[in-house]
């Protein structure tokens, strides 16, 4: 099922299609195998609190939340072949890569994620 994600804190709309990987295999996989993310689109993993771009063919911005969706850390651009990760974050959602510069995102905005 895909959700719609918006900054509630800014009232801007992150991504019109939120995919939800909150199963293991849905988590491993991840974007593995995928060509691009599309404009508006992102995929939350849940539980998680690091991620890898091993694999992967391009770069993406990710987002680490708290329980209540309060934006932990934020990283910008992440390259293929790397890792991030935030001590504490319960969750994280992949954007395409400029989505947090063009949406302003910052640390400690909150998100919400709707049908």
């Amino acid at each position: 099922m895909a959700y719609t994600l918006v900054n509630a804190t800014t009232g801007v709309l992150l991504a019109e299609r939120l995919l939800v990987a909150d199963r293991f295999w849905q988590r491993m996989r991840g974007l593995l195998g995928t060509k691009q993310l599309s404009v508006g689109e992102a995929l939350l993993l849940a539980p998680c609190n690091a991620v890898h771009t091993m694999f992967m063919r391009y770069p993406i911005d990710v987002l680490f939340l708290a329980r209540d969706f309060t934006v932990l850390k934020a990283v910008a651009d992440l390259k293929p072949w790397r890792m991030a990760v935030c001590r504490g974050a319960s969750m994280v959602i992949e954007l395409r890569s400029g989505t947090v510069a063009k949406t302003g995102t910052k640390v400690g905005d909150k998100l919400a994620w709707r049908l």
